[in-house]
């Protein structure tokens, strides 16, 4: 063995050994005065039942306080606090999940953590095997960091995918529901039809505003929770083209035909610019790729013709 593969297993045995005895005094009990709340707490319970305290309030009996918060739960605190809980919970609404944003984090860190342990033990593989070198080192941290952004990626993928999803389908949807008034059908009639036989994206939501409805929740109020859950353009424009509606009694079924028509416009547009970005994308083959091979083919003959001496 080198000294450099002798220096990376003693700064990893060492890491190991200090994150051990980390570990262990994290999880040792800490002495420090009683707070306020324990302090009072014994001395309120004939009018607060035990039950309705906080928990760890009251102190067992001859057992002073101690702090009894393991190092991954303070860990995991400290990650909650990295970035905004109140965009991250509209990027989880928009993803159509029912996970707090505390858990997605907690799934992060769980993530780094699984990065952070891989990478340690290829490094330790490579120290034992003689292939260390000194950019190696920073494996389990390049693998750690790569994990919390493969999680935020997925993230925002599923978030883009389901709003692209609702576009394509709130034209449709809209089309139906103003069917449906034609029909002779209340709006809230329409829109239990809809819930009832749709299976798309858009139809989930509006399984979840009839829900909301029918235990006791305005119509209104929860079409809006609905377009602030998910903050898609279009279904905002509906919605409160469908709230001034109902508010001042204005035919639904027009309405819902104007904003069915402007849906398929902005999709029109849409598609427009994507096809203009995909041709600039498919330029980029042509300039970097054929273009290079065609001068290379058309001017290598002559070169090597040249350097033979025959032109």
């Amino acid at each position: 063995m080198t000294l450099a593969t002798d220096a990376a297993i003693a700064i990893l045995l060492g890491g190991l050994l200090g994150a051990g005895l980390i570990c262990i005094l994290a999880t040792a009990p800490r002495w420090r005065a009683a707070s306020l709340t324990a302090r009072i707490a014994p001395y309120i319970r004939d009018a607060v039942e035990d039950a309705a305290l906080p928990s760890g309030i009251l102190p067992d009996a001859g057992v002073l306080p101690v702090d009894a918060g393991s190092l991954w739960r303070r860990l995991h605190t400290r990650v909650l606090r990295v970035g905004d809980s109140d965009a991250l919970a509209l990027r989880l609404s928009q993803a159509g999940l029912d996970d707090e944003p505390a858990v997605f984090r907690a799934r992060q860190l769980g993530w780094a953590l699984g990065g952070f342990a891989i990478g340690s033990a290829l490094v330790i593989i490579l120290a034992i095997t003689g292939r260390m070198t000194p950019p190696a080192a920073v494996l389990p941290i390049l693998l750690g960091v790569g994990a919390v952004m493969a999680v935020d990626l997925v993230l925002s993928t599923r978030v883009r995918t389901r709003l692209a999803r609702l576009s394509d389908e709130l034209p449709t949807t809209l089309e139906f529901l103003a069917l449906c008034l034609s029909a002779g059908e209340g709006f809230l009639d329409a829109l239990r039809r809809v819930a009832a036989i749709g299976s798309g994206e858009l139809t989930q939501e509006l399984r979840q505003v009839v829900l909301a409805v029918g235990t006791g929740s305005p119509l209104a109020d929860a079409l809006g929770e609905m377009a602030s859950r998910l903050r898609q353009p279009g279904l905002s424009r509906a919605v409160d083209q469908i709230g001034s509606a109902l508010e001042h009694g204005a035919p639904l079924a027009t309405v819902l035909h104007a904003q069915a028509a402007d849906a398929r416009e902005e999709a029109k547009r849409t598609l427009i610019e994507q096809a203009g970005r995909r041709e600039i994308l498919m330029m980029l083959p042509l300039v970097f790729l054929i273009l290079p091979l065609s001068v290379l083919f058309a001017v290598f003959p002559g070169m090597f013709i040249l350097q033979l001496g025959l032109g």
